[in-house]
């Protein structure tokens, strides 16, 4: 099955049924259903068919709901661009993917105008089988040139029915969506799990932490997508609102970034909500996840979602044992089909079916898994493997310490050593006391070299730290 046949299933039945809350107005599945007929309609008028790619760049919005199912209805692949992005990060997508047209916040407009004139009943199937591409997403490229990630519409009913049954989501649930739809946490999670339950989505524009708390208690959210900055800024939530709002909510879910073992600890005593971590990536969409039921364990990403092989490799190529750190490899229905355009980075992406993630962790006895950072974040001194994520939570528990970042910084004699950058909670604060601490708590050649103070981490869209520009700025 397409996704369209997948949509189907839920929009039709439901077409009478409250579906989405956008900007202040409400939307029915049926009406859902019919915009995106006419966007699809408009799209083939300006000359969009089959199998072209449609860019889009725009931030969370109804409109960009209609043109991704628009796409799905007509078997064009659907680029959607981080909105952060400038000339030169929007000149290489453009130049790799070559799409038909290119929709930003200025055609919209017009494309409404177009769309409103057509009708808005069903449109023929295209055609497309389940392994056919449905979205060309672009990896972050911190260590080089973004890739096109081809995600499949298997890849995406894959993920969002693994999520349904997992996650325990049904046409009860309301959910409130703020991260942004060019990327898998709210394209490939939240879109997906909304069409594919049922249930009720309030779209935000963005995550702003003065007016969530309004959301969560306004629209009575029972599930929530967030990021760890996300819920750092929801910290800050008085403790009579926060109780409020946990009687509603079903469950937090984080992901696509690490969850300081900290914030899930002072979350879950100010929400009363124990946070489920869960591990994905471009590529591959989700892959593991704490359980719903059951231990959701501090510091692990939880276990492989159904469907989904996982093991470790350590460099020499054997697989490593209990406990043992190495690469995350993993097979599955929810990896994707390769790098567009560029058949050397997926060649050298899989090993005998496998996808090689670039991810350190280990495995538990009990089948746990626990993240250590990317391969590209390993820092050898002298001879010994350093994990940054490691140093990075021992210097967050630190009172003083609001955020910490760690990474390479060349050595004549060892190589590399670790350089740790500091946000202070309160102005200056005390290096040397912090550095005493990790002398007492962490193995000497883990000590930063040099404690950095800076005012803010550099982050992506979805508050990942961008650690190659510390790198630069090491």
């Amino acid at each position: 099955m397409n996704l369209r046949q997948w949509f189907d299933l839920t929009l039709a039945p439901r077409a009478n049924e409250e579906a989405l809350e956008w900007a202040g107005d409400v939307y029915t599945f049926g009406e859902i259903d019919a915009r995106s007929n006419r966007m699809a309609r408009a799209l083939l008028a300006r000359g969009i068919a089959k199998a072209d790619r449609l860019c889009v760049y725009l931030a969370n919005s109804i409109e960009m709901i209609d043109l991704y199912l628009a796409c799905i209805k007509l078997g064009v692949i659907f680029v959607p661009v981080n909105i952060l992005y400038r000339d030169r990060e929007m000149t290489h997508i453009l130049n790799d993917a070559a799409p038909k047209l290119l929709i930003t916040a200025r055609e919209v407009p017009a494309l409404l105008v177009e769309a409103a004139a057509l009708p808005g009943h069903s449109l023929p199937d295209s055609g497309l089988g389940a392994d056919d591409v449905a979205a060309l997403v672009y990896t972050s490229g911190t260590t080089g040139v973004s890739k096109g990630a081809m995600l499949t519409h298997n890849n995406f009913a894959v993920n969002a029915s693994n999520l349904i049954a997992t996650w325990r989501i049904t046409a009860e649930d309301r959910l409130l969506l703020a991260p942004p739809l060019f990327h898998v946490h709210a394209l490939g999670n939240g879109l997906h799990c909304w069409l594919f339950s049922g249930c009720r989505m309030r779209l935000l524009e963005r995550f702003d932490h003065t007016t969530a708390i309004e959301h969560f208690r306004d629209f009575q959210s029972t599930l929530f997508f967030g990021v760890p900055a996300m819920y750092v800024r929801l910290l800050d939530t008085a403790p009579e609102q926060a109780r409020a709002i946990g009687q509603d909510m079903r469950l937090f879910v984080c992901g696509s970034a690490p969850l300081p073992p900290q914030t899930l600890e002072d979350f879950r005593t100010l929400f009363g909500h124990t946070i489920l971590e869960r591990y994905g990536m471009t590529e591959t969409l989700m892959n593991i996840s704490n359980p719903y039921d059951g231990e959701r364990r501090l510091g692990s990403v939880g276990l492989p979602l159904p469907g989904v092989a996982v093991k470790i490799m350590k460099p020499d190529g054997n697989e490593a044992g209990v406990d043992e750190t190495g690469e995350l490899w993993l097979k599955g229905p929810n990896v994707f089909a390769g790098y567009w355009q560029n058949e050397a980075a997926t060649r050298n992406a899989f090993v005998d079916g496998w996808f090689k993630t670039g991810d350190i962790g280990s495995l538990a006895a009990d089948g746990y898994i626990t993240l250590s950072g990317r391969k590209s974040d390993l820092i050898i001194s002298g001879g010994f493997n350093i994990y940054p994520r490691e140093i990075e939570e021992f210097l967050m528990e630190q009172p003083e310490v609001a955020e910490a970042a760690v990474v390479a910084e060349q050595d004549r004699v060892r190589g590399e050593v670790p350089v740790a950058y500091i946000v202070w909670r309160e102005g200056p604060g005390d290096a040397a006391a912090v550095e005493a601490r990790c002398r007492e708590k962490l193995a000497s050649f883990k000590i930063p070299r040099r404690f950095e103070a800076i005012d803010k981490l550099p982050r992506n869209a979805l508050g990942k730290v961008q650690k190659h520009l510390l790198c630069r700025a090491s």
